[in-house]
């Protein structure tokens, strides 16, 4: 029997989590480190699940497989494909920083819990709390991207919503507008509605999984795919299309896509700047995966019967994601915004059905997840500088803090896909895989670029240049430990924008898979022979 890689690369998180919440009041900094520890040996297992990956063997690799549920047909089955390796890495990679940036963020002094006097604060352990919290939701995020039955799926997909809700409302932003009170209320709210929203989609794909068991008689992902491939399992048309939507619901609030996202501004801006990260750059690819790997596999002639609808609606999360973005006067909800912008570009690119159009899509769930954690983490650092989210109260910081200014400078322009950061890779194939195929929505596309270019240069400009605000003369530039969070980031976002061949490698095997599941091949270019 091999060793299970994958059930390790999930579960030492999670003892990690444990280990963590047992670690006494008092010893916060322990507490810290040993997360710190745990996150480390995680990316250790998640870059030995990518170096055994074959991105030319099989489809689905290092899989494990065994009884769980026998009398309802429910197996604890596992497996990575390239995409899937790709997400893992990413979920890895991004943790160790996330925790890193928010060493500070659940001290009892900023969680007020020495109010509670001293008998409650010796007992309260927000520190221990805030990075079990975290370490628990990158055991269920990679467990979903490692799952292949469609009920394991299904548990840990809802299963994460609890630890976010609690470091949403729990542990959320200080340097709001409002009043210590209000700001609570406020955290409360974007907790509640997160929960509320993505607890919906989830009880609507509940209903579509039972039915996919009564249908197909089984959860395994591999074994349904395979019967329809082969032609004994038929579903009818109306049933493939009421299972898909239910489905596809559920990955659309968690994604999100217009006009299921209004949860993630609330959440992004009431939230702290590493959980932010956590929530758009790592929980909500989770729902872009699953459309991938669930919805075209399992629903292939639906999903090609909804393209004309999703591909309208990722449009509309294009443009509005970007004009909402230009008008923000609070600097999270701007990148919030600009996430929901990038999230249809991601969804544009899966149901263009070409295989540039879905690669371009894969490389821009981790690009994006490493552009938006460097531009949100140099934002929460200047955020807990001045004590403000808003704009307005920023000017002239290049100044005072220049190598802060040039982290969120390079942060902003990978935000924007400027050529040589890996971010522009992804658009770039994104555009062409779906001017393919559906010239018009590529062409009206390509305007979220230009409103990408100006809310990124105009939120540079308010906040970094110009003379110094009085308020501002006391920022101080970026410390050890935060340059030990943004840099590696900035580098690997030059790497992958120099060099992505490592990425395109591993996941375009994987498309091709997909490509074949919804019977699909790439159009061919209509070039019309010069006449002599």
């Amino acid at each position: 029997m091999s060793f299970p890689l994958l059930t390790a690369t999930a579960v030492l998180p999670a003892v990690g989590a444990i280990a963590t919440a047992a670690v006494p009041a008092k010893q916060r900094t322990a507490a810290k480190w040993l997360a710190l520890l745990f996150s480390v040996a995680t990316l250790v297992l998640a870059a030995v699940v990518a170096v055994r990956f074959d991105p030319d063997g099989d489809r689905y690799q290092l899989t494990e497989s065994h009884w769980w549920i026998k009398e309802f047909g429910v197996r604890y089955e596992l497996g990575v494909d390239g995409i899937g390796v790709a997400l893992v890495a990413l979920t890895a990679l991004l943790i160790p920083f996330v925790i890193l940036a928010g060493w500070h963020d659940a001290d009892p002094q900023e969680t007020g819990a020495e109010s509670l006097g001293s008998f409650a604060a010796g007992r309260w352990r927000p520190t221990q709390g805030f990075f079990a919290l975290i370490l628990l939701v990158e055991a269920m995020v990679i467990i979903s991207f490692e799952a292949t039955d469609v009920f394991v799926f299904y548990i840990f997909f809802e299963a994460m919503l609890i630890p976010m809700y609690f470091l949403i409302g729990g542990f959320g932003d200080r340097a709001g507008p409002h009043g210590e009170k209000e700001a609570a209320t406020q955290r409360s709210y974007a907790a509640v509605k997160f929960l509320l929203y993505n607890l919906v989609g989830g009880l609507i794909m509940l209903a579509a999984v039972i039915g996919l068991y009564v249908v197909a008689g089984n959860f395994s992902l591999q074994e349904i795919a395979e019967a329809r491939a082969n032609g004994s399992l038929d579903m009818a048309t109306n049933t493939e299309r009421l299972l898909f939507l239910g489905f596809f619901f559920a990955f659309a609030v968690k994604a999100p896509l217009w006009p299921l996202h209004t949860w993630l501004p609330n959440a992004m801006g009431e939230a702290t700047a590493p959980v932010a990260v956590l929530i758009t750059a790592v929980v909500d690819k989770v729902g872009t995966f699953a459309m991938l790997r669930f919805c075209l596999q399992l629903f292939p002639e639906a999903s090609k019967w909804a393209t004309p609808v999703i591909l309208v609606l990722a449009l509309i999360s294009i443009v509005y994601g970007a004009l909402l973005a230009v008008g923000q006067r609070d600097i999270k909800r701007l990148v919030a915004y600009a996430s929901i912008s990038h999230f249809g570009f991601i969804i544009m690119g899966i149901f263009a059905m070409t295989s540039q159009g879905q690669s371009g899509a894969t490389l821009y769930m981790v690009n994006h997840g490493l552009s938006t954690a460097a531009l949100m983490l140099v934002a929460g650092f200047l955020i807990s500088r001045r004590g403000s989210r808003l704009i307005a109260d920023y000017g002239g910081v290049q100044k005072v803090a220049p190598v802060l200014a040039g982290t969120f400078l390079i942060g902003g322009l990978a935000t924007l896909s400027l050529p040589g950061l890996a971010p522009f890779v992804s658009e770039f194939l994104v555009l062409v895989g779906t001017f393919a195929r559906y010239p018009v929505i590529g062409i009206i596309a390509t305007f979220g670029i230009v409103l990408a270019a100006l809310y990124t240069l105009v939120l540079y400009q308010r906040t970094m240049t110009g003379p110094v605000k009085p308020s501002n003369e006391g920022i101080a530039d970026l410390r050890v430990r935060e340059l030990a969070v943004v840099v590696p980031l900035i580098g690997v976002l030059i790497f992958l924008g120099v060099y992505p061949k490592p990425l395109t490698e591993l996941v375009n095997p994987a498309v091709k898979h997909t490509m074949s599941d919804v019977q699909k091949k790439d159009p061919k270019p209509e070039v019309e022979a010069a006449h002599k």
